[in-house]
């Protein structure tokens, strides 16, 4: 059984089908290049995410009343509903910024595999 979705044109059912799946949040963070890869193997380690891919960033920013440029790393962490608020917490236990970034992105429409997949992983 699906659900109903609200956007359906007036007098039209559109029937979502239920894959079982919930929410999947994806957690932004940006990390110093030299702390990244721990923080991302930690996440996955203690199965807080399915995955995290790392990509370099240039971040401009306002710090203490100035302006900074610093090469960053964007982490993206796939996660679960249930799993995010864990996560947010470990990440700002671990993360060697006084106020790291994290930012929920919400993902409500993945390939059903993959889906799958990161319920299955993450814990």
């Amino acid at each position: 059984m699906g659900t109903t979705s609200p956007n359906s044109p007036q007098g039209l059912s559109l029937t979502i089908p239920d894959t079982g799946v919930t929410g999947m949040p994806t957690a932004y963070i940006t990390a110093p290049p030299d702390g990244a890869e721990d923080l991302a193997e930690l996440l996955v380690e203690e199965r807080l995410a399915a995955c995290v891919n790392r990509f370099p960033c240039t971040s401009v920013y306002r710090w203490d009343g100035e302006v900074h440029r610093d090469e960053e790393v964007v982490l993206l962490a796939k996660t679960t509903e249930e799993a995010y608020d864990r996560l947010e917490a470990r990440v700002e236990e671990s993360h060697p910024y006084d106020v790291p970034c994290v930012e929920r992105f919400e993902e409500d429409d993945v390939l059903d595999a993959f889906g799958e997949w990161r319920e299955d992983t993450v814990e």
